[in-house]
């Protein structure tokens, strides 16, 4: 199947029934007086986050979605049916935005997750309900709302927890086959790598992330270069980039250092928000390197490319240093999600109190509305007291 994250689509929520104008006519039923029902209302349009899906390859021909209309009003009280609803499914990490305005509609990031993007429009009113004590035979009803039209763009970021970066024939697909199950295409020349794949690192049997590897970037890809930009958006969910570098290049005039810091140039040209994660250094292929060369050339490479969160030396192909590697991105990661998960329970607990807050002085409110209350029966039952005595005072004979 041919790998989509982009899709234009359009959808048309359905539009309400009209309501109707009739009378009761029955025989022996002198004035039966107004019975048009409503008109149903118009199909909804839903957006549902569903895990076997990974490609929006099927909005990719198919770009127009209209839900049902709502039946009109019938007479004899009868109400029109509302249109059926139609729900849309996308692969989890799809994001939905207006189209004219890139306003986000919709982040469908969890299995499941259900959206309302287009709603229904309301079905009109029958004349039952214009009827009143001066209008006996009202000739009013109204007619359903339009449903709303969306003109949608679809961008599919996949969820991963480590995003590879790296050169064409970097040694990324390697890599990822080395450490998951994974196997993707594997080749001698650049560009192997068509489309991303996602690769779970299972290190203990409750212990796991996912790690995505996307094209190649080579120097000049915000201009177009090479595959461009266009899969970058695949690692802005990722809690930690990995930067696999070949320190021995088939090309004698390749220079790792000045090839790196292009791909960190790159970074920086399409998002600074990317640039600004975690990135760390995987130096790859020292299988190609003489053993006795070895620390010399990792040496030169991180004093001529500069300071390092972390780095690693590792040999994709032979899986040496890989497991080092995969241990210390499942720590950091077990570490980030402990950071997430208490910053949310602080976001729940503070809402909480906020919630709280406001009941409590919502029934203290009820509470001073309740006393004022008794206070004024109160002070109408003394003055009813107080008329009562002064009547029976002036009927007490003298």
């Amino acid at each position: 199947m041919k790998f989509f994250d982009e899709a234009r689509i359009e959808v048309v929520a359905g539009d309400g029934g009209n309501g109707v104008a009739t009378f009761r006519r029955e025989k022996y039923i002198p004035r039966g007086g107004p019975n048009g029902g409503d008109g149903g209302r118009g199909g909804s349009v839903y957006a549902v986050a569903d895990r076997n899906i990974n490609t929006l390859i099927d909005y990719r021909y198919t770009r127009h979605f209209r839900a049902e209309r709502g039946e009109n009003g019938g007479s004899r009280d009868c109400y029109g049916k509302g249109g059926e609803d139609i729900t849309l499914r996308f692969p989890v990490g799809t994001v939905i935005t207006e189209h004219e305005t890139g306003e986000m509609i919709a982040d469908l990031d969890e299995d499941g997750k259900k959206i309302l993007i287009a709603s229904g429009g309301r079905g009109g009113l029958g004349n039952i309900h214009f009827k009143s004590s001066t209008n006996r035979a009202p000739r009013k009803r109204t007619m359903g709302q339009e449903g709303e039209r969306h003109m949608l763009h679809l961008e599919l970021k996949v969820l991963a927890d480590v995003g590879l970066l790296g050169l064409p024939n970097a040694g990324k697909s390697t890599f990822i086959r080395a450490v998951s199950a994974a196997k993707p295409k594997v080749a001698d020349y650049p560009f192997t790598t068509l489309a991303p794949n996602l690769g779970v690192v299972r290190t203990a049997e409750s212990r796991s992330f996912v790690i995505a590897d996307i094209p190649g970037l080579i120097e000049g890809a915000a201009e177009g270069a090479g595959l461009g930009h266009q899969f970058l958006r695949h690692l802005q969910r990722t809690h930690v980039l990995l930067h696999l570098v070949d320190l021995a290049p088939f090309d004698p005039e390749a220079d790792p250092v000045r090839d790196a810091k292009a791909i960190v140039d790159e970074l920086r040209k399409y998002d600074e928000e990317l640039y600004n994660k975690p990135r760390w250094l995987a130096l790859n292929k020292l299988d190609l390197i003489p053993e006795e060369e070895r620390a010399e050339r990792i040496a030169a490479f991180l004093e001529a490319y500069g300071p390092v969160e972390r780095h690693f030396e590792i040999s994709a192909l032979k899986g040496d240093g890989c497991k080092p590697l995969v241990f210390a991105i499942q720590d950091f990661l077990d570490g980030e999600r402990a950071r997430i998960e208490a910053e949310r329970q602080e976001r729940l607990a503070a809402e909480q109190s906020r919630l709280a807050a406001i009941d409590a002085a919502r029934a203290e409110a009820e509470a001073a509305a309740l006393e004022a209350d008794l206070d004024d029966e109160d002070d109408e039952h003394d003055d009813d007291n107080a008329s009562e005595a002064d009547q029976q005072d002036d009927t007490t004979p003298r």
